[in-house]
């Protein structure tokens, strides 16, 4: 047996747990961040957000459905959001499933089609740093992530 394959059996278990850890908490900091006004969704939206006021942004979530995955222009923003996200220290993780994101924050026009949730940043409230503990578990999950290289890591939101 080699080391990864014995690694990989320990944190199967862990990993999953951990994964969920994360969903649970990005839905909690979703709903307090949009309770408290201070989400700001859509790719155009949160490029000026960042342009303008880098420093209050806490953390950013990419969205993308599989049919998203072959749109060039949107996979260059993700590229542009992610590099000026991790030059800002700025958390930031992905999301595949834009219908339950859509579900979660409420976004969506007259006619029920969610908006553009492809990108949604949180932003402190005020001046003081902003202490939530679902923001604190996906700040760590973050960090733990970047410790294994990857620095974008995937998130599944719960049903």
């Amino acid at each position: 047996m080699t080391l990864e394959e014995v690694r990989g059996q320990d944190t199967v278990p862990e990993s999953t747990a951990r994964m969920q850890g994360a969903g649970k908490a990005l839905h909690e900091l979703l709903l307090s961040a949009q309770r408290q006004g201070c989400l700001t969704a859509g790719v155009y939206e949160s490029a000026k957000v960042l342009n303008v006021d880098p420093d209050n942004v806490t953390f950013c979530v990419l969205a993308a459905d599989e049919e998203d995955e072959g749109d060039i222009a949107l996979q260059i923003h993700f590229t542009l959001i992610q590099a000026f996200c991790c030059e800002n220290h700025i958390d930031i993780v992905r999301v595949g499933d834009v219908q339950r994101l859509a579900a979660i924050v409420g976004a969506g026009d007259e006619a029920g089609a969610p908006g553009d949730l492809h990108c949604i940043l949180i932003s402190n409230p005020n001046e003081d740093a902003w202490k939530d503990p679902a923001l604190e578990k996906l700040s760590l999950f973050c960090e733990e992530s970047r410790s294994v290289n990857d620095w974008v890591p995937s998130i599944t939101l719960p049903e």
